[in-house]
């Protein structure tokens, strides 16, 4: 019986083996609270750690972004990007020190805000319109130590147009164009006498001119054979001169670089108005080379910096006006290659004109219904000058090393002391408190249209409109007009329903011109304004009345608008 049964005792260590086959971990509350407190521990440990990395002094080379914050990633884009070659570290050494690659004291530099830095180099000598003609004014809207700001003065006067003045590199004179005497020819003023001299005489339009360095020679654009070529002429020898260019194409804005062997200006060789070199030290076949090579862009205005080792110019394109900074190669010969050379945006502009230290560029800001006065400074972004609202349009800038007796010599002082006539007056026919609170509507005299009569405020400003534009072109346009005044019973064309024309205070002008080249209308784009400006060929071509219009002139400057 015993044989066949089994005690309690013999059968636990049976359950006892089969238990130890498998191993369970069970983690109480106690537990869970303890593992929380390690992994704490650790990850402090880990990001104290990882903060005495970053602070390490021999990291101050490395391009290692860390800092998603926009001021640090504009920091590395716009200073050390352009001067750093970036490379993968494989380990960080705490003991690394500074080495050659490390960030330069120019890009650590925190911007300086507007106003600190001063534009008192000099004097600035504008073109400026001041209602009918555009006359040259001398400028200065800082003091210079102990001096005191030269408001805009008026250095000549009369009822002609004077344009594109260039101070001399010895400051003594000012080059510009001028038809004081029927025509477009290129004047000397002197600034210590103000005695004015006229350096070219001939029946071409010739305009735009720019020093040598020695201040013995000018290059200037001329209308010749119906275009427009640059020419070198002799300011100690009048007869000495030259034609630089014989190409189709317009050729025109010069600037001489500050060696003398080189001359940028604006050519529509290529299609679209570039900015191209023309190399006085090689043959004509070799000569000339496309600096700019923007065929998406109109670009005008070139100007060298004062140590020839850039280019600033004004760049159109959809609507914006862009001043482009150009660094050229330190070897003439790299020039010769047809990757375009890197460009940098200043800022918006026109016209820029640089300091004579060549830290600073002056510039004009054009807006549809005004001009301001502005500068940029060329080692980073941002405006060194606020914007300063000018009473005109501005045809040519210039800024040199410059200073005006005081006071004034005598003629300057009977310029400045001249107001120019106004370009109407307006008289009001019958006053509207004695029609019911309504203007009358005058007749146009001399001029065809279905109804030839304007509004009493706005007459008198467009006969002298009229005359103005005869003059300049020589024949009376606005004599013959599509419409002018159309009654409110009058239907118009679909979607005219608000036309300026039921006012009396508009006028529909006449396109018949176009077909006979007389008239060429030109889409002008102010960021996302759009205006459309009329340029009128003029009878006579040879520059005796308004600037001749040929290839290039149509998109040049607002002068254009009232001449050729």
């Amino acid at each position: 019986m015993s044989g066949q049964s089994e005690s309690p005792s013999s059968s636990q260590p049976s359950r006892l083996r089969r238990r130890r086959v498998g191993w369970t971990i069970r983690i109480t509350p106690t537990g869970v609270v303890v593992l929380g407190l390690i992994n704490l521990i650790v990850l402090g440990g880990l990001a104290f750690g990882i903060s005495r990395i970053r602070k390490l002094p021999g990291l101050a080379g490395q391009l290692i972004v860390q800092d998603p914050s926009p001021t640090h990633l504009e920091a590395t884009v716009t200073d050390i990007a352009p001067t750093l070659t970036v490379t993968r570290q494989p380990t960080v050494s705490p003991t690394a020190q500074p080495t050659a690659t490390s960030i330069p004291a120019s890009a650590t530099a925190s911007p300086q805000p507007i106003g600190t830095l001063s534009i008192n180099q000099g004097l600035i000598i504008l073109a400026l319109d001041e209602g009918g003609n555009t006359h040259l004014f001398a400028y200065q809207p800082e003091a210079a130590g102990a001096g005191q700001p030269l408001p805009l003065t008026r250095l000549t006067y009369g009822p002609w147009d004077d344009i594109t003045p260039a101070i001399s590199p010895d400051g003594q004179a000012v080059a510009f164009a001028s038809n004081r005497n029927g025509y477009w020819d290129i004047y000397l003023l002197d600034l210590n006498s103000g005695s004015i001299t006229r350096l070219t005489d001939t029946l071409e339009y010739e305009a735009a001119p720019a020093w040598s360095p020695d201040s013995k020679w000018l290059v200037y654009e001329a209308h010749i054979n119906e275009n427009l070529e640059l020419k070198i002429q002799s300011v100690v020898a009048g007869e000495d001169s030259l034609q630089l260019t014989t190409n189709p194409a317009a050729d025109f804005s010069p600037a001489w670089s500050p060696d003398g062997r080189q001359i940028v200006f604006v050519s529509n060789r290529s299609g679209e108005d570039e900015i191209w070199l023309a190399d006085l030290d090689k043959s004509e076949e070799q000569r000339f080379q496309d600096i700019s090579q923007s065929p998406n862009s109109k670009d005008t205005h070139p100007i060298w910096s004062p140590d020839g080792t850039s280019l600033v110019w004004a760049s159109e394109r959809d609507g914006m006006r862009n001043l482009l900074l150009q660094e050229l190669p330190s070897n003439t010969e790299a020039n010769t290659t047809q990757t375009p050379m890197k460009q940098q945006i200043l800022g918006n502009g026109d016209w820029p004109t640089w300091s004579a230290d060549g830290e600073t560029i002056l510039a004009l800001l054009q807006a549809p219904n005004q001009t301001y006065l502005t500068a940029y400074r060329k080692t980073y972004r941002g405006l060194v000058l606020p914007a300063i609202p000018l009473p005109g349009n501005v045809s040519g800038i210039s800024w040199g090393k410059v200073a005006l007796a005081s006071p004034l010599h005598a003629i300057y002082q009977l310029a400045a002391q001249l107001s120019p006539t106004p370009l109407y007056s307006s008289i009001i026919t019958s006053p509207p408190d004695e029609n019911g609170g309504r203007y009358q509507l005058p007749q146009l005299s001399g001029v065809e249209a279905p109804h030839p009569y304007l509004h009493d405020v706005a007459d008198e400003s467009f006969q002298a409109l009229r005359t103005r534009i005869a003059s300049e072109t020589g024949w009376d346009y606005l004599s013959n007009l599509e419409n002018a005044y159309v009654p409110l019973t009058s239907p118009l064309e679909p979607g005219m329903g608000d036309d300026w024309l039921y006012t009396g205070r508009a006028v529909a002008v006449n396109t018949l011109p176009i077909n006979a080249g007389w008239l060429v209308v030109v889409r002008e784009d102010f960021g996302s304004e759009t205006y459309w400006r009329i340029y009128l060929r003029a009878l006579s071509q040879d520059g005796s009345a308004g600037i001749p219009l040929c290839p290039g002139t149509t998109a040049r400057d607002p002068l254009e608008a009232s001449g050729g």
